[in-house]
């Protein structure tokens, strides 16, 4: 995503951190913080940035961060745990295959417009939670990289029942698998193994080698049967400011 920001999105850099902001939520990104001398007056100028602009920010922490105590310190300047995520990692050429759906499931390849609301409809359904943001969010990523994001819906009859999108990253060998949410009345039928079996045909299709998911605890081990192997693990951390 940093090679190709989405439309309205702007990052910046602190010292070893890009900053972004412009999304429904901003987010920062590095490689490695070992040679910060105070980390804790970067984390509250970060968390002061935010807080000026009236928006969350996500804090995305790996297994393999330095230092290890990185997470209590963003617990002490107010960022909240989310659910521990596993990166998984597998190979394009190897997942590709003919996606198998249940019966009356068709999957669909979608632009921005209608669909789009339709899939935050979906999530916002799935997660009990306003979504509504996703629809403008996939729009400008869309808009800001149209070969290297494909978005698909799985639908039964008019009903969005799950959706999932490709996010290539230019310059490199990998694409991202983002999304995936399924309505609780059609999981357990094989749909999401469907959409990652038809992103990895479009990826190897388009030259990309490997791919890369954060999986949710539900996910990983359909991941894993699937072909994928796990290289780390991540913990979003999110900062809301308050009302």
């Amino acid at each position: 995503m940093l090679n190709r920001l989405p439309q309205g999105v702007t990052c910046d850099r602190d010292g070893p951190i890009l900053r972004c902001y412009g999304l429904h939520r901003g987010f920062v990104g590095y490689r490695s913080l070992d040679e910060v001398a105070d980390l804790d007056a970067l984390i509250a100028r970060t968390v002061a940035f935010f807080a000026d602009r009236g928006e969350p920010l996500e804090w995305k922490t790996h297994a393999h961060d330095e230092p290890a105590d990185l997470p209590e310190r963003l617990r002490a300047h107010g960022f909240v745990a989310e659910e521990l995520e596993t990166v998984v990692i597998g190979e394009a050429a190897v997942l590709a295959r003919d996606p198998q759906l249940p019966p009356g499931v068709t999957l669909r390849e979608v632009s921005p417009g209608p669909d789009f609301v339709r899939i935050a409809e979906m999530e916002s359904a799935v997660w009990d939670d306003d979504w509504s943001w996703l629809a403008d969010e996939l729009t400008r990523q869309v808009a800001s990289n149209p070969e290297g994001v494909t978005v698909l819906v799985a639908e039964a009859g008019d009903e969005v029942v799950s959706a999932a999108w490709l996010v290539q990253s230019p310059g490199t060998e990998f694409a991202g698998l983002w999304g995936g949410s399924t309505r609780a009345q059609w999981r357990g039928r094989g749909i999401y193994r469907a959409l990652v079996a038809r992103r990895a045909q479009l990826a190897a299709e388009r030259g990309v080698r490997y791919l890369q998911v954060d999986a949710s605890s539900g996910s990983r081990p359909i991941l894993e049967r699937l072909g994928f192997l796990a290289v780390t693990t991540t913990t979003p951390y999110v900062w809301t400011p308050p009302r």
